[in-house]
């Protein structure tokens, strides 16, 4: 049963997310939390992980999901499921591109998905970053820890290289560089 359900679940995910992978984040969190997959702190790690291995996000995130919760086949399923939307709307777009390229329809639902996009990528950074910065709930002491200070200044490095455009893997890297010596240094 478990492994009908991951198929379908990321089915759902796959075809009523838009916005590429980091929009994918706030429903794939839904959807673990509903059925009690992913504990908030797996979730973030897995969204680490996801973004460190070649490939997209939700296919990494989905591949994950799936293995821990349903073995290699779940795994399979899990990533089929996300992929399999995309991969049928993109053979029916190329099928009718040129009849609706200039449509003004389909430039108006367009138009109404990238508010909606941001607003769910938006709400994936909250969400991570609450778990990231604050696991136990905003408590005063938090300010106090080397661990949160640690984590706010790569985050904070990390945001600043990449708006001087700095490669994406020598970011990633330094973080977790800077990562593995904090958490061997200050036991985080």
């Amino acid at each position: 049963m478990i492994l009908l359900e991951l198929f379908l679940i990321f089915l759902k995910i796959g075809a009523f997310t838009f916005g590429g992978g980091y929009s994918m984040i706030a429903m794939i969190q839904y959807e673990s939390e509903q059925h009690g997959w992913l504990s908030q702190s797996e979730l973030v790690d897995f969204v680490a992980l996801s973004e460190s291995t070649p490939g997209p996000l939700a296919v990494n995130m989905a591949t994950f999901v799936g293995m821990k919760t349903g073995g290699l086949l779940g795994a399979v399923l899990a990533t089929l499921g996300v992929v399999l939307p995309s991969f049928v709307i993109i053979l029916i777009i190329a099928k009718c591109y040129e009849r609706f390229k200039s449509s003004r329809t389909v430039g108006a639902v367009m138009s109404g998905l990238k508010p909606a996009v941001v607003g769910m990528i938006g709400t994936a950074l909250l969400s991570v970053g609450r778990t990231v910065f604050f696991p136990s709930g905003l408590q005063a002491d938090r300010f106090t820890q080397a661990s949160f200070w640690v984590f706010l200044g790569i985050f904070a490095v990390s945001a600043v290289l990449v708006f001087k455009k700095v490669n994406p893997i020598k970011i990633i890297l330094l973080s977790a560089a800077v990562g593995i010596g904090a958490g061997y240094s200050l036991n985080l």
